[in-house]
């Protein structure tokens, strides 16, 4: 299964560079299926993640993806597999420390969630995703680089009110488990910190 959801990262780190100037441009449609029943919300236990990271922002990424760099490199260089006391196969991308909302820089961290962070390997770090309540958006079956961005869209277009609350932005993540061993057949869980 892991090689599978590698398998998906390697297309979203692909395709990642200019994603969210395209993603804009994306209908995010809603079909009968797990997307019209978003989102649904759920109080969630903390973990922490192992992973390398990057500081960027939505504008940021217009211009040079970092974001699809840290996927790359993630693939490229098999960083997975350096990430000790992994809890499951599943990859986790984390977006943490928000300067404010949606259009500030973020902390973007890319990897695993782990059983500990006792061990972190040179050049990752470690982050602590809260317990609390999240709204989780769980994205259309397809491309996986069309899937995330369109959930995105929804996340972005969701009035304040309706996901449950108004968005903390202190910690949000991508979850890309079995259901995402397909890269051309996903779908990926998007979980919303809300207040």
């Amino acid at each position: 299964m892991a090689a599978n959801v590698i398998g998906a990262a390697k297309i979203w780190a692909a395709a990642a560079v200019g994603l969210l100037v395209v993603g804009g441009l994306i209908a995010a449609s809603q079909t009968q299926g797990e997307a019209a029943l978003n989102p649904r919300v759920e109080q969630q236990d903390g973990f922490r993640v192992i992973g390398i990271s990057v500081r960027t922002s939505n504008a940021k990424e217009r211009q040079d993806s970092q974001i699809g760099k840290q996927w790359g490199r993630l693939m490229q260089e098999h960083l997975l597999a350096a990430i000790p006391n992994r809890a499951d196969h599943n990859v986790v991308a984390v977006y943490t420390d928000y300067a404010s909302d949606k259009d500030g820089e973020y902390t973007y961290v890319l990897g695993a969630r782990v059983t500990n962070a006792n061990e972190v390997p040179a050049g990752m770090v470690t982050k602590q995703v809260a317990a609390g309540r999240y709204a989780v958006f769980t994205s259309e079956r397809g491309p996986v680089q069309q899937v995330v961005v369109g959930t995105w869209m929804r996340i972005w277009n969701t009035p304040k009110d309706q996901p449950g609350g108004d968005r903390a932005y202190k910690t949000d993540f991508e979850w890309y488990d079995q259901r995402a061993q397909n890269p051309a057949d996903s779908v990926v869980e998007v979980h919303i910190g809300i207040r």
